[in-house]
């Protein structure tokens, strides 16, 4: 919902479509939708409604040129090795259609990452060292948010999926920080004048990233990397390995991809539909389209928020009933080939 908020100012397509705008400021019926979209993107500059706060910094490697910083975009152009295209993406001056190697700068939405993650350190920060203090008395405030959310995920998440007790409890850090990570981003979405970060694949991408690290680290700590490596036959005698081994190597990257699109897919989605229906009413600007959309606008934001916490749920829930799975499947290979 947040995202809507920061309409034009947000937006280097709010800005090129300013141009086109009415005499009053308006804008035009046909850049409504185009205009409201493009706030769901990652923007090189940090706004707060129409409010611009600063230029983001520009960060470019390429083999050519090699590392390059700048402050901000038109600095950027001012050096002369790179522009913008007209679709807004950063090319090579002396030929349009070549991007540089790697684009590291830093955007709206990894602003808004890096936010959470503050937020996050000083809560545990604080929770820490009153449980530290007082290890005895009842928890209370921050505290006792963040124990009660610990208790949750470790009963009903980690220990129920994965089998070994041990494993689950040294897990136990990383699924709290993963779940209380994305809830945090996902609501920032729904904050007048904030972004949601899990609305970009490569967020999800790199929340699932390490969600592949745990899923096979934990497995191969368990069985080891000889026994790992072994089950890429799938239980399947050695000689079929040259079948085997590109599914059980696909397998292996599904379920992250599923993790990263599913994500970034429901948080996406939702955002979308909402900012249509609010901007049907400056497309259609009657009384009754303002009356249909919204009453639909307040129960989409309701659902928005219902999604916020199912998705960091459902993200957790399922990277540890991968790891569980993992670890079962490579037990039960290992067996079956010695067995054998």
């Amino acid at each position: 919902m947040g995202n809507d908020n920061s309409i034009i100012a947000s937006s280097e397509a709010g800005h090129n479509n300013s141009n086109h705008s009415t005499p009053t400021g308006e804008i035009p019926p046909q850049e409504v939708f185009p205009t409201l979209l493009s706030s769901l993107g990652e923007h090189r500059e940090l706004t707060f409604f129409h409010i611009h706060i600063t230029d983001l910094p520009v960060i470019i490697y390429d083999k050519e040129y090699g590392i390059s910083f700048y402050s901000n975009i038109e600095a950027m152009k001012a050096a002369g090795k790179y522009t913008l295209s007209s679709a807004h993406q950063i090319v090579k001056a002396k030929n349009f259609n070549e991007k540089p190697t790697l684009d590291l700068s830093i955007t709206s939405l990894v602003c808004f990452q890096w936010l959470a993650m503050v937020i996050l350190f000083i809560a545990f920060f604080i929770a820490g060292r009153r449980a530290k203090k007082k290890p005895i008395a009842p928890p209370r405030g921050i505290h006792n948010l963040l124990e009660s959310i610990f208790v949750f995920i470790r009963d009903n998440l980690v220990l129920p999926n994965i089998p070994n007790k041990n494993t689950a409890n040294k897990l136990l850090p990383y699924f709290v920080t993963l779940f209380v990570f994305i809830l945090l981003m996902n609501l920032f979405g729904l904050i007048p004048g904030f972004h949601t970060a899990t609305g970009a694949l490569g967020t999800t991408a790199g929340l699932a990233l390490t969600a592949l690290v745990v899923i096979n680290g934990t497995a191969i700590r368990q069985i080891g990397l000889k026994n790992w490596l072994k089950h890429l036959l799938g239980g399947a005698p050695w000689y079929l390995f040259f079948i085997m081994v590109p599914i059980e190597i696909i397998s292996i990257f599904t379920k992250p991809f599923a993790l990263t699109v599913r994500l970034f897919a429901n948080m996406t989605a939702g955002h979308v539909v909402l900012l249509s229906l609010v901007g049907l009413i400056f497309y259609l600007k009657t009384l009754a389209m303002a009356v249909v959309s919204i009453p639909f606008s307040i129960f989409m934001y309701a659902l928005e928020l219902l999604v916020a916490f199912l998705q960091a749920f459902i993200f957790t829930i399922l990277t540890a009933v991968f790891t569980g799975l993992a670890i079962g499947e490579h037990s039960e290979h290992v067996e079956h080939q010695e067995a054998h």
